[in-house]
């Protein structure tokens, strides 16, 4: 019992019985033109194996009819017409055909045409048939009345007589087979040869069209996820030249706000260095457009290329000694301290961990400017690529504090520190941003090293 549930199971897996998928042609109008051609040869070719029969007298019991003949091969050829629309009536009506007129008609049944018919309705039946439960069902009775057609041939039809005797006098016994024996045998492998061609043959094609059409679907789905992801890098790049464009032009402006004080301040007490001043306002100026035009420019390309088609240097976290002393001496004293476990340890930092957190510091340094009263600030950058919990290959870190209080009137629109928490998920780091308790402000930001840092 427990064989036999087994064995149904196989079977049923085999016809792919539980597949939620349907054959349909991909272009149903040709389909149906392409099988009425072929319908029509078959009944052609069909129609002059019956007048090649009957000049031969081979007909048999229909030689002295013409029409009856011809019916027969029209009525086994034209439901070609619909084999892939309905496969599974086709091939189910065809094998009805077979059987009932091979008693009738046996000279036509067995014509090369015929027989070549039955095959594809049958292959045709099993590769199209989109019920396969109910394909399982007709195959399944084929095979039976296949077997029962021989059973009712050798037990009660006058074939194997008449293939046991030659001009009257029974065969004599030449090979290893008695005659008997031998005609049974061949007549089952004939059989068996034929109809599970047609079934195993379709059941094949079934399955490579179901492979191509989930190939067809995978790739269509690779496709979606590879234009999805394009978008999203789109994105992602205007999203951070839009963070670039805030820091860029928030860091200038507030150096170049100072400086403009500053020099109002001395312009009429002493001209040189009020010259000085003005001369940092215009560099600062020019410095601040042209960073702007490359971000901008990568922005319409969508590359990393500037405006001049040329990329544009990324600052590092090296760079960040150069960056404090831009600001120092503009109203704030600022000094930096660097910290590395090897020496180049700064230097050999990723370009794109060392871009965040040159930023964080440029914005927490214009933040300081802007919205405290700090007189001076000290920033801190430390690299170490010793393990630690959360850090499997070391750690690159900035900090900046301050000793002021927040000005009153100031309050920004946070989009600066929004830049520096989204660098900070993009690298899966920590952060503390916030009031020291002994006063001032503190930003310290640490993302974690790739492996192959070096």
């Amino acid at each position: 019992m427990v064989g036999g549930r087994r064995m149904s199971a196989r079977v049923a897996e085999w016809a792919g019985v539980d597949v939620d998928w349907e054959r349909l042609p991909q272009d149903p109008a040709r389909t149906r033109r392409v099988d009425a051609w072929v319908a029509l040869a078959f009944l052609l070719t069909g129609s002059l194996g019956v007048e090649l029969l009957r000049s031969i007298d081979a007909l048999g019991a229909q030689a002295d009819s013409w029409l009856w003949p011809h019916v027969a091969v029209a009525v086994g050829t034209v439901p070609l017409v619909w084999r892939r629309r309905w496969p599974l009536l086709v091939a189910a009506g065809l094998s009805l055909h077979l059987f009932a007129f091979g008693i009738l008609m046996p000279a036509i049944a067995v014509s090369m045409p015929l027989q070549v018919v039955y095959f594809l309705a049958l292959f045709t039946g099993v590769a199209w048939a989109r019920d396969r439960r109910a394909m399982l069902g007709v195959v399944i009775g084929v095979v039976l009345l296949m077997f029962g057609w021989l059973t009712w041939q050798f037990a009660v039809g006058s074939g194997i007589e008449e293939a046991m005797s030659r001009g009257g006098r029974p065969l004599t016994r030449q090979g290893i087979f008695s005659p008997p024996a031998a005609y049974v045998v061949y007549s089952l492998l004939v059989n068996v040869v034929y109809f599970g061609g047609a079934i195993i043959g379709g059941q094949a094609a079934w399955r490579g069209a179901l492979q191509r059409d989930r190939l067809a679907e995978q790739a269509r789905t690779i496709d979606e996820q590879a234009t999805s992801l394009q978008r999203q890098a789109v994105v992602e790049e205007r999203l951070r030249i839009a963070r670039e464009l805030h820091d860029v032009v928030a860091h200038h402006v507030s150096v170049i706000g100072i400086q403009a004080a500053a020099a109002r301040r001395v312009l009429r007490k002493d001209a040189d260095v009020a010259e000085r001043a003005l001369s940092s306002v215009e560099t600062s100026s020019r410095e601040a457009v042209a960073q702007m035009r490359s971000l901008l420019g990568t922005l319409r390309s969508g590359d990393d290329t500037g405006a001049d088609g040329l990329r544009s240097p990324e600052p590092r976290l090296s760079d960040v000694p150069a960056l404090v002393d831009d600001v120092s001496g503009t109203g704030m004293h600022v000094e930096c301290r660097v910290v590395e476990d090897s020496p180049g340890a700064v230097s050999a930092v990723p370009e794109p961990v060392g871009l965040s957190l040159y930023r964080t510091v440029q914005e927490a340094l214009a933040n300081t400017r802007r919205h405290s009263t700090a007189s001076a600030a000290s920033v801190f950058v430390r690299v170490d690529r010793r393990p630690e919990p959360g850090f499997t290959h070391g750690y690159a870190e900035v900090e900046v504090l301050d000793d002021g209080r927040p000005r009153s009137g100031t309050s920004g629109t946070g989009l600066g520190l929004l830049g520096v928490r989204e660098r900070l998920a993009a690298h899966g780091g920590i952060s503390e941003i916030g009031p020291r308790v002994t006063g001032g402000y503190r930003v310290r930001v640490r993302m974690p090293l790739p492996e192959d840092a070096s």
